[in-house]
């Protein structure tokens, strides 16, 4: 059986979890199985050498960033390979370019195009455990790239699908995917199994268990996942296309404060103006979330969205430029977030978005701007409200 393995920063933060995790691995080694292990970097490497990549250039370039942050990963899987090998069992570390992991050339947040498996499979062969550096990968001109951050779950389930792995394995710090954030809601409920769409819906809306992207590629290339604990042995949570008992009515509400709204105001009132809008924005991979567009009114409408906090200013630039639409002004705010709710029960059952707004009037929270689909309800609210607002939404649906 060949089974991969991915470990987050905070499960090899320090010596000590980085034995815990070289152990397990050796577990499943030893009872014949290929193990083949994804790392990210050590703890909040990765947040300290962005800040000292800023101390020296507050606007540093995308390729050199990933130039440094890239030494994250690598730090983590050397250590890694020396701590088996202090435990008797061969091992060896590879970077993405050892590898042969390649990307696109998109600096922060380059695509994986396909993955070289010839290296890995000969050290499997000699019976070494793999371990891979997460997050990163390599172009065409041979520069490394990072995948954005949680990457290194895209890179597990990317190496899973091209190998044809049994089984994929995704450890974190909490023992599974949860009806909220655990660390937050002291009820929330920890799901024995998830479906792919729904699991997509609450990565991309703000859970911070899995990688949107990854999940994605494991409902593409049919790789089940499964989400559990590096501290622990418990069961976890099985990630796949569908669950064996009826779907709950919503399975999850998910928090995302990383969100800013913009508003374009008093643009031309004609066919072709959202699509001028989103297109140049899109030229520049920058993803739109929650859209609004007023009624028309003296020939003029307004357009409001939301995109991460991070894009904000290149997307006020862009439209900006002149290359987007002639507007009256550019409003922005960067202290609301989204609160939702998802479940594929709710596709059948009326009612859900009005429930939804009545535990947030019950609380007080007001509602700046809404999105639905056919498994989720996104709100957009202001960010002091985050907190008491998703409160509020879990007890009325997943709280007894």
């Amino acid at each position: 059986m060949l089974i991969v393995k991915k470990f987050g920063g905070t499960s090899v933060a320090n010596k000590e979890r980085i034995f815990n995790v070289a152990k397990r691995c050796i577990e499943d080694y030893k009872e014949g199985h290929d193990v083949i292990v994804v790392l990210s970097a050590m703890g909040d490497s990765t947040d300290e050498l962005i800040e000292k990549a800023k101390d020296i250039n507050p606007n540093p370039s995308k390729r050199e960033l990933d130039m440094l942050l890239t030494t994250g990963e690598q730090i983590s899987v050397s250590l890694m390979a020396m701590a088996m090998g202090a435990l008797g069992v061969p091992a060896i570390s590879l970077n993405a370019a050892q590898v042969a992991m390649h990307t696109t050339s998109s600096y922060g947040n380059a695509r994986l195009k396909r993955i070289d498996s010839e290296r890995i499979r000969n050290e499997l062969d000699a019976r070494k455990i793999v371990i891979v550096t997460g997050f990163q990968g390599v172009n065409k001109f041979e520069d490394l790239t990072t995948l954005g951050r949680g990457g290194s779950d895209t890179t597990a389930v990317a190496l899973a699908a091209a190998l044809h792995a049994d089984k994929c394995e995704i450890f974190t710090d909490v023992e599974g995917v949860y009806t909220a954030d655990p660390r937050k809601i002291e009820k929330a409920k920890k799901l024995n199994e998830i479906t792919y769409d729904e699991m997509l819906e609450l990565a991309t809306l703000g859970a911070q268990v899995l990688h949107n992207r990854s999940v994605e590629m494991a409902k593409k290339y049919g790789v089940t996942l499964v989400v559990r604990s590096s501290l622990n042995s418990n069961e976890g949570t099985i990630v796949k296309e569908e669950v064996d008992v009826e779907s709950m009515l919503i399975s999850g509400v998910a928090a995302d404060k990383n969100t800013a709204r913009i508003s374009v105001i008093g643009v031309s009132n004609e066919p072709g103006i959202a699509f001028k809008i989103f297109n140049s924005l899109a030229k520049h991979n920058i993803n739109v979330d929650i859209i609004l567009q007023s009624v028309g009114r003296d020939g003029t409408k307004d357009i409001s969205f939301t995109v991460e906090k991070e894009n904000l200013k290149e997307a006020v630039d862009v439209l900006e430029s002149g290359k987007a639409v002639k507007c009256q002004k550019i409003e922005t705010d960067e202290k609301v977030a989204k609160v939702s709710i998802v479940g594929a029960g709710m596709n059948s059952n009326a009612g859900i978005a009005a429930k939804m707004f009545e535990a947030l009037y019950n609380v007080g929270v007001n509602i700046h701007m809404i999105s639905t689909s056919e498994i989720r309800v996104t709100v957009l609210i202001d960010q002091d409200n985050v907190d008491i607002a998703t409160k509020a939404v879990h007890a009325a649906f997943l709280e007894d």
